[in-house]
């Protein structure tokens, strides 16, 4: 649920921002719509949620960097107006200028607000050193670890002594082991009370790192993006991700990122998707993947959505829209979060290529509209032929441009799999061909 955020004394205080671009002749795409949330000195909140639900465009509105359709940014009680006095951000590249040295990459912020060249130099120094980076002054990107760039991209962004730090998926990048590292680092700094830092505010796929983290945690919801939960994470610094509870809070997350209905007699009949349902890039091949480890040992077509993702080691952003891609083809419910086989997603299972193909067209015909309406179009003509600027159209007056073209190649791609219909890629151009 929404909070209001009208507390007196808050470091930030965003209310009922939204955000919404024109579309010519259709109505306009609306990203961001009455969000709210206040964050106080001392604390570390995570928005959580899927691509597209707006994170990363709240963050850059958060800094200044963008100005919102709608609804007010406050930051100590005063209107956001341009970018914010206060606020750095670390992104998810490391955006390092690579003829620069380590040290000059982080003098660069100081520099550009006229601080003094030796007051410039102690102060990159000292971030430097803070974040385990000392010996490495004189170094290039070139010559630095992934994980070594981000350490400058944060001693860039905490040299300016920031009260708020903003992080948009600043481990994203970065392998398991080393953002595992930079986790640790930064939060034995945080509970210390060595980071020159006040608040922090971060955006993040991963459920575990949100919960690792975080004090507060704002779920958000998509299409258009608001905050649909606000979660209190109560264990102290340091967290253990083995402690029970630790788990079930991951779980209850999972839970709610899959959204069913609480009536469980509801969970078998899904509402069916319609022309204006983006669909995810989610591969024929990796569909098949998750079918079969369902259905096999240790999950025997039931699995516990943590359990899995640690397992397939994905993050919830991947994990979910394959999940959901399964229930809309009627092989997998998503409930609480589980996952659970259908009958028909045990006979996909079961099948062999050809008949795999056979359920897969069906289910496609049965419960993709873009892709029944694809098939209907070329059996109607009498060449069978229709360009792909026809059903890119139609889609795009339902979604944003980048929505549509995602849609069309899923589209294409499970038409192609399921033998439903050809593709030229050069000709932009479906047609039946070499089908039946």
């Amino acid at each position: 649920m929404d909070t209001m955020p009208t507390h007196a004394g808050a470091l930030l205080e965003v209310r009922g921002i939204r955000q919404a671009y024109h579309k010519e002749a259709t109505a306009d795409l609306i990203v961001l719509d009455g969000v709210n949330l206040t964050l106080r000195e001392g604390e570390i909140v995570a928005l959580l949620g899927r691509s597209g639900s707006g994170k990363s465009t709240l963050l850059r509105i958060v800094s200044g960097l963008l100005q919102p359709s709608g609804g007010d940014v406050l930051w100590r009680s005063e209107p956001v107006v341009g970018p914010t006095e206060g606020v750095a951000m670390v992104f998810q590249s490391f955006a390092l200028f690579p003829w620069l040295t380590v040290q000059e990459n982080v003098e660069l912020g100081l520099e550009a607000r006229g601080v003094p060249r030796a007051e410039r130099a102690q102060r990159a120094e000292e971030a430097i050193d803070l974040i385990g980076l000392g010996g490495f002054e004189s170094a290039y990107p070139k010559e630095l670890s992934g994980g070594m760039r981000q350490r400058v991209g944060l001693a860039r962004a905490l040299v300016v002594h920031p009260d708020l730090l903003l992080m948009d998926e600043p481990f994203s990048a970065l392998d398991v082991l080393t953002a595992e590292t930079l986790r640790t680092d930064l939060i034995d700094l945080w509970s210390e009370g060595r980071l020159p830092v006040k608040s922090m505010l971060m955006v993040t796929h991963n459920i575990e790192e949100a919960v690792l983290m975080s004090d507060r945690i704002l779920v958000f919801s998509s299409n258009p993006g608001r905050v649909a939960h606000e979660l209190t994470v109560p264990f102290p610094h340091p967290r253990n991700r083995l402690d029970p509870d630790f788990r079930a809070m991951v779980d209850d997350i999972y839970g709610v990122m899959t959204r069913r209905p609480a009536p469980r007699a509801a969970a078998t009949a899904p509402l069916p998707p319609s022309i204006d349902t983006p669909l995810p890039r989610v591969g024929s091949n990796l569909i098949a993947g998750m079918v079969e480890a369902l259905a096999g040992e240790p999950y025997n077509g039931r699995a516990d959505l943590p359990a899995l993702a640690a397992s397939l080691q994905y993050e919830a952003d991947e994990l979910l829209p394959l999940g959901e891609t399964l229930q809309m083809l009627h092989f997998a419910v998503l409930e609480e979060g589980d996952i659970s086989l259908t009958d028909e997603g045990r006979r996909f299972a079961d099948a062999d290529t050809e008949e795999r193909k056979k359920i897969f067209a069906e289910a496609l015909r049965a419960h993709v509209p873009i892709v029944n309406m694809i098939r209907q179009v070329l059996d109607q003509r009498w060449n069978h032929r229709a360009s792909a600027e026809r059903f890119r159209d139609e889609l795009e007056d339902h979604m944003s441009p980048d929505y549509a073209e995602d849609t069309l190649r899923a589209a294409i791609a499970w038409g192609r799999y399921a033998e439903l219909f050809s593709y030229d890629e050069e000709a932009g151009q479906f047609s039946l061909e070499e089908v039946e």
